[in-house]
Formats: C-alpha cells, structure tokens, sequence
C-alpha cells in the first residue's frame, strides 16, 4: 500500500479483516434485500464485531418497540443500500434519537447519545426505509 496515509491504510485492513458484511451484500437467509442488520456482543478489535447473533431488519419497518430479546442489546449494525435507519433510546420512539445511513457502525460505543451517553446497547425503537 504504498503511497497511501497510514490512517487510510490502517482503515483498509481494518475493512478487510471484519466480520460485519459490506452493505451491498447486506441479504437474509432467503437472500431478500434487508434494510439492516443488528448484532449483539461487539468486540474491542473491529475484526471481531458483528460477530454475535444477528437480527435482520426487513423494510419498510416501522417498530415502537423491539422485541424483549434485543430492547438495549445491539452493539454493532449495517445498514444497506439506500437505506435509512433511525433508532430511539426508548420505546414508542422516545427519548434520543439518532439516523444512520448506507454503512457499517462497527461499535456503537463510539456513537455519543446525549451529553454523557453512547448507543451501545441503547435501541429500543426504530424506523427503517429504502428506496
């Protein structure tokens, strides 16, 4: 990789090393098109997130509250192509609220909610669109 930053760089290989799938291959079993996908148990090493159990979010989605067995647990998401995903920190969409586009968000930690808080297992609600 020469002539390339080491930032840049350091982002290819972290790229290439994880488990969390490109967005555009972002598909469930059957092989439809999702709009995201939620993972429990993210990893310190980006190379080890979305590596836990997973749940498939079909489109159009419109949940006011997640099911028992993922409310505060999503560490780590991909959203697909052309989607839009909001996520509440509370049920019946209260409380903060925060969008995330085309992408993968290896470690929710790192996503401030509020002044004090981060999203790593803080979705409760969510919306979610593709065109």
């Amino acid at each position: 990789m020469v002539g390339l930053p080491l930032a840049v760089w350091a982002l290819c290989v972290v790229g290439a090393l994880s488990q969390c799938p490109e967005p555009s291959v972002l598909r469930d079993v059957n092989g439809v098109r999702v709009c995201a996908r939620f993972y429990r148990d993210s990893h310190t090493l980006y190379d080890q997130c979305c590596g836990g159990g997973y749940f498939d979010v079909k489109y159009p989605a419109d949940v006011p509250s997640i099911q028992k067995y993922w409310d505060d647990r999503v560490s780590s998401l991909v959203v697909g192509p052309r989607c839009q995903l909001t996520v509440w920190d509370k049920k019946n969409k209260e409380g903060h609220r925060r969008t995330f586009r085309t992408g993968v968000q290896f470690r929710l930690e790192e996503v401030s909610r509020g002044f004090f808080g981060n999203w790593d297992n803080s979705i409760s609600s969510y919306y979610c669109e593709c065109s």
